[in-house]
C-alpha cells in the first residue's frame, strides 16, 4: 500500500495534534481550524511526495507551519505571530486538574515565559518540548540543521531558566546587576 492510500487514514487520529500545534504557532483558535483544514488539504494533494522513512506526523507539522507562514506572507502581518496563552491555551499544555494551585502557578509562568520567546525559539520550544519531536524531525520540520534546531534549543532554556532565577533572587539583589 501507498503512503497516496494511507495518507486518508492516517490524518484523523493526527488531527488534535495537528490542531493544537496551529493554535500555539496562530494565536487564534478560528485560525488553527482554518490553517489545519489547509494544510490537510495540501497533504492529501502532495501524499505521494512524503518519502519513504520520513514520519507522516513531522511532515503533517512541517505542512502546518509552511502554511501558516505563507498565511502571514499573505496577510503581510509578520507581527501577528504573538498571542495571549490563556487559560485555554493552559489547558493543552497540562492538566489543570491533576495539578496543585502552586503546580498550575508555575505552568502559567512557564508559558508566559515561552511567550516572551523569539519566535524561531519558540517554534522549536514548541515541536521539541510539548509536541516531543525529535531534534532531527523538528529540522526536517521547519527545514533547518539540526544543529540550529540545537541552537535555538539552548537559548530558548537558557532565557527561559534566567527569567526564573531573576524571579527567585530577592528584589534587592537584582537591581544590583
Amino acid at each position: 500500500m501507498s503512503m497516496t492510500t494511507e495518507l486518508p487514514a492516517l490524518l484523523p487520529p493526527m488531527l488534535p495534534r495537528l490542531w493544537a500545534f496551529a493554535l500555539r504557532i496562530s494565536g487564534d483558535r478560528h485560525d488553527a481550524d482554518d490553517l489545519v483544514q489547509r494544510a490537510c488539504l495540501r497533504a492529501l494533494e502532495r501524499a505521494h511526495q512524503l518519502q519513504p522513512g520520513t514520519a507522516p506526523l513531522s511532515w503533517m507539522f512541517s505542512i502546518v507551519q509552511s502554511t501558516w507562514i505563507n498565511e502571514l506572507r499573505s496577510r503581510s502581518v509578520r507581527n501577528r505571530i504573538g498571542m495571549d496563552w490563556d487559560d485555554l491555551f493552559l489547558e493543552t499544555v497540562a492538566d489543570p486538574a491533576a495539578c496543585t494551585p502552586e503546580q498550575q502557578a508555575m505552568n502559567r509562568q512557564i508559558v508566559q515565559a515561552v511567550q516572551r520567546l523569539p519566535e524561531t525559539q519558540r517554534r522549536v520550544m514548541l515541536l521539541v518540548g510539548i509536541e516531543g519531536l525529535s531534534y532531527n524531525e523538528a529540522a526536517q520540520t521547519l527545514g533547518v540543521p539540526v544543529g540550529t534546531i540545537m541552537s535555538r534549543l539552548s537559548r530558548a532554556r537558557q532565557t527561559i531558566g534566567a527569567l526564573f532565577d531573576d524571579r527567585s533572587r530577592p528584589v534587592a539583589t537584582r537591581r544590583r546587576q
